[in-house]
């Protein structure tokens, strides 16, 4: 019987899912748990490497059965949330500690002696990053400096280490393969975008050992197979990519130009620039979109911090709302913020910023403010950082002339309005706003022959959308707009 069924890992910040899809891009179910957050202390944020690879394990046998048995899945494909690093023993197959989340921000003060070292410019220029915490090798030396299990595992020389889907990869194979793909790769600060491989240079910068590091391999073809015992015989693993590049595939940004922002924890807008490695003026980051048969295609990328992470503190630390839903109709049952604003840097600011220490800003507050108030001024906060990045897109020559929008703030009517009012252009939604998965399918069903090209996986599997157009007046846009630059001013 033919193998039907893609099974895509989509590894998230706050959940694990797995996810089937068929050939056309239909889903046909979702298995998810979520994932507990650890901060142990100011600016840190962890995760427990063992819990994600149990939970998704349990997610992906639990749709397996449902596919009627791994003879019904052609391909897996993984996506992950990028610049999480693990470290795990290669004797035993367990982490050594707990895993470094992408918002962490301990290494904020290596990263600014480095810059003051003068090292930012040769590390920009090989790499398309900035010294920030957020990216992996900073992550990687701290751990390698100051966790004595991860240093003694180095002096072993058992000790591996790498971003999700290559811890996942490596569980999945029983320790058969170390492997992360080049779209992941190229987010770790270790990673020569002409090159296409590990720098030498920067790994002795950053104090990272080759060995303990994985190969990098395309983002589809057959990358890896899975041990038969976990789901009852082997399956391929076709398609990997970091979540961002994935959502840019699954929105099919396939050709030059074409750009997408997804909200979902942070928000991150991928420009597609072809074969070329583009480079920044303006402080945004170049990376790799994807890799297939050795040949690299690139993007821009402006990355936000926080997004939907900012609704899931309303809730869970601040219990303005009980569910992320309302904020849509709390933010239509008034015909303003109120004059609040909400500069969102729970994390410190990213791009164009790229301010470590910024702390979050609730501003315009009076006896008559509501939460209805700070919830339209929490979307709104949405709005203006995507504001921020085009004016740094447009500096940089990349004009937008149009957004593609996704993850699951997106499905948000009033949000996805607002960003098009403020932008002044039209916003176009996928009817299936869960691209991330989708485009981690696309890659293995290229992966494993279901499709010839993305080209034909996106013809394929890509459905319909919705487009949202301006509307707002210039005055009041301008307005907001005066007002977010004066809130961005003081943090």
């Amino acid at each position: 019987m033919t193998r039907a069924n893609i099974l895509v890992l989509d590894e998230g910040t706050t959940s694990t899912r797995a996810m089937l899809f068929d050939g056309e891009g239909a889903l046909h179910g979702v298995a998810q748990e979520e994932l507990e957050q650890f901060y142990p202390a100011s600016g840190r944020v962890e995760h427990d490497a063992a819990e994600i690879w149990n939970k998704t394990l349990r997610c992906a046998q639990a749709m397996v059965e449902k596919a009627g048995g791994a003879a019904q899945v052609a391909a897996i494909g993984i996506t992950n949330q990028r610049e999480t690093v693990v470290a795990w023993d290669k004797t035993t197959g367990e982490p050594l500690t707990r895993a470094i989340v992408w918002q962490d921000r301990r290494t904020a003060d290596a990263c600014a002696k480095l810059k003051e070292g003068g090292q930012e410019d040769m590390v920009r220029s090989r790499t398309g990053l900035l010294l920030d915490p957020y990216f992996s090798g900073t992550k990687m030396r701290w751990l390698l400096e100051n966790d004595d299990a991860v240093r003694a595992a180095a002096d072993a020389g058992t000790l591996a280490m790498g971003t999700v889907e290559s811890w996942l990869v490596w569980k999945l194979t029983s320790g058969a393969r170390f492997i992360s793909d080049a779209s992941n790769a190229s987010r770790t600060l270790l990673y020569n975008l002409e090159q296409g491989e590990w720098d030498e240079d920067l790994l002795d910068l950053f104090g990272v050992p080759r060995a303990v590091l994985p190969d990098i391999v395309d983002c589809a073809g057959e990358l890896a197979e899975t041990d038969s015992a976990l789901f009852g015989n082997a399956i391929p693993i076709c398609g990997m990519a970091g979540d961002q590049q994935a959502a840019t595939i699954g929105q099919g940004c396939l050709s030059p130009g074409d750009t997408k922002a997804t909200y979902g924890t942070g928000a991150f807008i991928l420009a597609n620039t072809g074969s070329t490695v583009p480079t920044s003026d303006n402080r945004l980051l170049s990376t790799v979109l994807y890799q297939l048969d050795g040949e690299r295609h690139y993007a821009v990328e402006g990355a936000v911090f926080v997004a939907g992470s900012l609704i899931k503190y309303l809730r869970d630390t601040l219990g303005l709302i009980d569910d992320a839903g309302e904020t849509e109709a709390l933010a239509r049952s008034i015909t303003d913020s109120g004059g609040v604003v909400i500069v969102p840097a729970l994390s410190g600011l990213g791009a164009p910023h790229w301010r470590p220490d910024a702390r979050a800003s609730i501003t315009g507050l009076g006896f008559d403010t509501g939460r209805a108030h700070i919830a339209r001024a929490a979307l709104e906060a949405m709005s203006h950082q995507t504001h921020d990045l085009a004016l740094a897109f447009a500096a940089d020559g990349a004009h937008w002339t149009g957004l593609k929008v996704d993850g699951g703030m997106s499905a948000n009517d009033w949000m996805a309005q607002d960003i098009a009012d403020v932008l002044g252009l039209p916003v176009t939604r996928p009817d299936f706003v869960e691209t991330t998965a989708l485009g981690a399918a696309m890659l293995a069903a290229v992966g494993c022959g279901m499709h010839a090209d993305l080209q034909a996986a996106a013809n394929a599997m890509i459905g319909s959308t919705r487009t949202f157009r301006p509307n707002m007046n210039a005055d009041t846009r301008d307005e907001r707009v005066a007002r977010w630059e004066a809130a961005i001013a003081k943090v």
